[in-house]
Order: C-alpha cells, then structure tokens, then sequence
C-alpha cells in the first residue's frame, strides 16, 4: 500500500511539473511566476511528504561508540553568540489551545519520566551527526497540561530569537522529546540549554534550540527559515 501511494504522489508531482514547458519564466509581464511556482510546489512537497509520514515508524537508532565527538555545532550565529538562560530562572511558557497554561521550570519537567535516544541529526546542509539526548517525550507532556491534539500545529519560541513549528503528528511520535540532556549532561547554551526539540524524524532546523514558549494551534506558526522558503514539514 505504501509504495502505491508513493508511486501516486509521484506521478502527481510529475503532472504538476509539466505546465512548466509552457511558462516563459522571462516573461517582463509576470517577473514572479517562478517564485509563485516554487512556492507552490514547496506547499506540495509539505503535503506529500505530510501523507507519508508514518507516526510508527522509529528514525534509526545507533550504538554510543558511534555517537560524533566532538559534537558540532550549528546554528545561524556564531557558537559565543550562544544565548546563555538561567537555568534557575528559566520557565516554558504555555499558549494556545492547551488547559493548564502554568509555565514549567526545569526541575519540573526533569521530575517526569525520562527517555533517552541516541539518534542522528541531519542538516539541510548535508552534514549529518550522532548524538544521545534524553528528555520527556512531547507526546507525554502534551496530554500531561491538556493540550488539544486535534490541533494541526505545535509552536516554538527560543531565546535567541529563533522559532519554528511541526505538525501534531509528528509532535506526537514517540522519539520526539523535549531534551534536557545532551551526551549524558545537561544541555549547555552551544547546544540548546536549559531545554530543545529533539526530533529525529526531521532535519537539524525542525529542532530549536533554546526553547521558551511552546503554543498548540491551528493557525500556521510558520518558522525562522520556513518564513523564507525552506520546506516546512521537512522529514529526513
């Protein structure tokens, strides 16, 4: 069933793509055509890609002898423009369509049940790394302060400005975690601390780091580089 409906969707796309013999994308009269297909077919991939997804299906695991070290680093700044959070201090702002909007601190969320993966993360670049994050599944925490999961959306906002979102199917996936740890200790601010997405099913910028204010929704959050052009469902 599953390669059938992948073969579907690709000879669909193939259907799409074959008006563009007859577009003139020089055309003095209509200078944005290009963009207002790609963009189209950006939305098209996010719901290809939205269809296939399996909410059973675990990204691979590794062993820790094959964990990357040292780790690497990345983000849109430079590593010492790394924001540095209280971990004292530090609260989880809660919004949206979710019954107990109590901010949690960090010692609240280490008090629940801890799960632990060593998974790779996969940059849009190309460049790919193994690490182990630990972390409360966003599944559990989700249903733990009520939040509708009939959404379509979950929001985040980080302390260095950054923000994304994912698809409530993929927020729900049982390796999706809200990290606290990275390599067997508490996150440090190159690496998301005090609290990041780990979400393995998806490439390296789905993962926020730094995380503040998570929101359930049905109205499009959008995100840093979704907002200029990156694919937004972007499953590795």
């Amino acid at each position: 069933m599953i390669r059938r409906r992948t073969l579907l969707y690709r000879a669909m796309a193939l259907g799409l793509i074959s008006p563009l013999t007859a577009c003139d994308f020089d055309d003095p009269m209509h200078p944005d055509l290009a963009d207002k297909f790609l963009s189209a077919m950006s939305r098209w991939n996010d719901m290809v890609q939205a269809a296939l997804f399996n909410p059973h299906t675990l990204a691979p695991s590794f062993r820790p002898d094959q964990i990357t070290r040292p780790p690497r680093f990345n983000a849109f700044y430079d590593i010492s423009q790394a924001p540095i959070v209280s971990p004292a201090t530090w609260r989880l702002a809660l919004s949206g369509q979710i019954a107990d909007k109590r901010p949690w601190g960090l010692d609240e969320l280490l008090a629940l049940p801890q799960e632990s993966q060593i998974t790779q993360l996969t940059c849009v670049e190309g460049w790919r790394t193994i690490g182990q994050w630990s972390g409360v599944r966003l599944s559990a925490f989700l249903r733990r302060v009520g939040a509708d999961l009939s959404c379509r959306y979950v929001g985040f906002q980080c302390a260095d400005g950054y923000y994304t979102s994912i698809d409530m199917a993929s927020a729900l996936h049982p390796q999706t975690i809200l990290a606290l740890t990275f390599l067997g200790a508490p996150l440090t601010p190159p690496f998301g601390a005090p609290l990041r997405l780990r979400i393995p099913t998806k490439l390296g910028f789905k993962n926020p780091k730094s995380v503040v204010a998570l929101s359930v929704t049905n109205h499009y959050p959008g995100g840093y580089w979704e907002d200029q052009g990156y694919n937004w469902f972007s499953g590795s």
